[in-house]
């Protein structure tokens, strides 16, 4: 769905860390991650299954790993009253 994203925090080796994010750009489009033989995989496909961008990282420098689901419904600060007419 538009709007999932993942956000990754990687060891970048001498106490410093890295984020990276992979976000869902259009509607239709979902984000997947898989893990194996040592690497976690995070990719954007499409409906149809295609794959649009992947991003690989090594198992053992990932500190985090966060999923954000797209809000079905808008966050209180996020509505924008509307204008009536009296």
């Amino acid at each position: 769905m538009k709007g999932d994203r993942v956000e990754i925090v990687i060891d970048a080796g001498s106490g410093t860390t890295r984020t990276y994010e992979i976000e869902a750009t259009r509607a239709g489009r979902k984000v997947g991650i898989t893990q194996s033989r040592g690497v976690i995989e995070v990719s954007e496909v499409t409906r149809g299954g295609s794959t649009v961008r992947t991003a690989r990282f090594l198992a053992n420098r990932v500190l985090a790993l966060v999923e954000h689901p797209a809000a079905d419904n808008p966050v209180a600060d996020e509505v924008v009253p509307a204008l009536r007419s009296i």
